[in-house]
């Protein structure tokens, strides 16, 4: 009894100095590598040198040796800058950004109830509807929307015979390229012929058939590389494009090899899939988080009524009023009526990007688990006009960029000519989204995208840091606008102005 009285004490203070010592370090058992990790920090705590402490106590030093300073207690100042100074290093403006939010929306609760006190309440969900269907029993847009079926599974039909040896690589390339060529035609033909088809309903199924054009061009690209591949070295096939390294396998998910990706499923992923660019073994999430996707679908539902609403409220009764030959007005009247369309045409374009590039393509990876979720770069702080077409829309650049601007390079094409002729392409589809559906063709949306040429110049020579980014800001709020004007002006023009007559 008496030795183990006399150990206890000895026990105690081991047990204390234990826990005064795990007071500033994890908890970690004594056993094999903890004990040596342990030993390890020890080591290198005696091995700093004489004179050493950490910078918290080396500040509070300081604080202690100034308080204790004569010289520190009468003296109130110090070497610094101010906050809004460039050189002061400060970087947060959230209080200032609230404070716009919150002048932005009191400098429109005056316009907004101006406009019920005009106008009264405008808005009607039926008359939603009838925007998409003319005539309840014809869907022409729906039955187009199944068509484009098959022009998929031709895609696939030639791609598997191309991979077998079936068709030659001219024979393949001219199935696709009037492939290509009949989605474009075809639904145009179909917009312009049908009488049943309505405005918006025509631009959803071109906009459609748009993005199925760019996926099934890059479809056939991404295969005519691997079988390139496979013909000069298979062992540089596994480690290109189609059998990633073991890095890049996620949870368990079978990587494919060319041409063990020409299947249905394979195909129609790509299809539904947020991106344009091709690839035989996209990055997957490990699981699906209902919490994040409930989150994308609520905010999907909820900026469809916002936009639906502050159109038929805020836009439409601003486009009636300005349905108006431009001849019968002056100078003022049109600049007048150029800043009332700019501001509600600027926020719901700026509602519509959340709602698709956000909200809508985040859900659609998070349903799928695509991986790859950078839709947007941080466009808004852009100060070259190229700098924001290269990284608003973050998947029609990498289109781009990867199957129309690079191989360009590769022939021989110089920088400029590459850039002129993806800026050429841009216009066309936006002309080809516009023109069609409104059934007029005036080239306003084509001759908006191709001025983007000299302004990315102009402001890239002329312009830097904030006078540059206002300047890209001005052009998306005025450009914008005016190319609706003219439309508007044109549409009215077309079909009013003749009744009227």
């Amino acid at each position: 009894m008496g030795d183990s009285d006399a150990v206890r004490p000895v026990t105690s203070r081991r047990r204390r100095a234990t826990i005064s010592a795990g007071r500033g370090a994890s908890l970690q058992p004594m056993n094999g590598r903890s004990a040596a990790a342990s030993h390890g920090a020890v080591t290198a705590d005696d091995s700093k040198p004489d004179g050493w402490e950490p910078a918290q106590s080396k500040a509070k030093n300081e604080k202690k040796k100034r308080r204790n300073d004569p010289g520190y207690r009468l003296s109130c100042h110090q070497l610094q800058e101010s906050l809004l100074s460039s050189t002061s290093g400060y970087s947060n403006y959230r209080g200032i950004l609230n404070w716009c939010v919150v002048m932005l929306v009191l400098s429109n609760a005056r316009l907004f109830l101006e406009n019920l006190l005009k106008y009264g309440i405008l808005v009607d969900p039926i008359q939603v509807i009838s925007l998409f269907v003319k005539d309840p029993y014809s869907w022409p847009a729906a039955c187009l929307v199944i068509v484009s079926n098959v022009f998929i599974l031709v895609a696939l039909y030639t791609e598997r015979q191309l991979s077998m040896g079936s068709f030659r690589e001219r024979v393949g390339l001219l199935v696709h390229c009037i492939n290509l060529s009949i989605i474009l035609c075809f639904p145009a033909a179909v917009v312009l012929l049908v009488p049943s088809m309505t405005p918006v309903g025509s631009a959803f199924v071109l906009s459609s058939y748009t993005i199925l054009f760019l996926k099934l061009y890059s479809y056939k690209d991404v295969n005519m590389w691997c079988r390139e591949l496979s013909t000069v070295k298979a062992k540089k096939l596994a480690r290109s494009l189609s059998c990633p390294s073991a890095q890049h396998l996620s949870g368990g998910d079978r990587q494919v090899c060319y041409p063990g990706n020409l299947t249905i499923r394979d195909l129609y992923y790509f299809v539904f899939a947020p991106t344009l660019c091709y690839e035989l073994n996209f990055p997957r999430s490990p699981t699906i988080r209902m919490s994040f996707l409930l989150r994308r679908l609520f905010e999907m539902l909820f900026f469809t009524q916002l936009l639906v609403g502050l159109t038929q409220q805020w836009m439409i009764p601003i486009i009636q009023s300005s349905m108006k030959p431009l001849e019968d007005m002056d100078l003022s009247r049109m600049i007048e009526r150029l800043l009332r369309l700019a501001v509600p045409n600027h926020l719901l374009w700026l509602m519509f990007f959340y709602w698709f590039f956000h909200s809508s393509m985040n859900f659609t990876a998070e349903l799928l688990r695509f991986g790859d979720r950078q839709f947007y770069k941080d466009w808004w702080n852009s100060e070259t006009v190229t700098y924001f077409w290269q990284n608003w829309n973050i998947p029609v650049h990498k289109w781009c960029l990867r199957h129309f601007y690079k191989p360009l390079l590769r022939r021989g094409f110089s920088k400029i000519a590459s850039q002129s002729a993806v800026f050429f392409l841009s216009a066309f589809f936006h002309e080809y989204l516009v023109s069609v559906p409104l059934r007029m063709f005036r080239l306003w949306a084509f001759m908006g995208m191709m001025a983007q040429l000299p302004l990315a110049w102009l402001v890239g020579r002329f312009l830097r840091g904030n006078y540059g980014n206002a300047a890209v800001w001005m052009s998306l709020i005025i450009g914008q606008p005016f190319a609706v004007l003219m439309y508007v002006h044109d549409y009215y023009v077309l079909h009013y102005r003749q009744e009227t007559d």
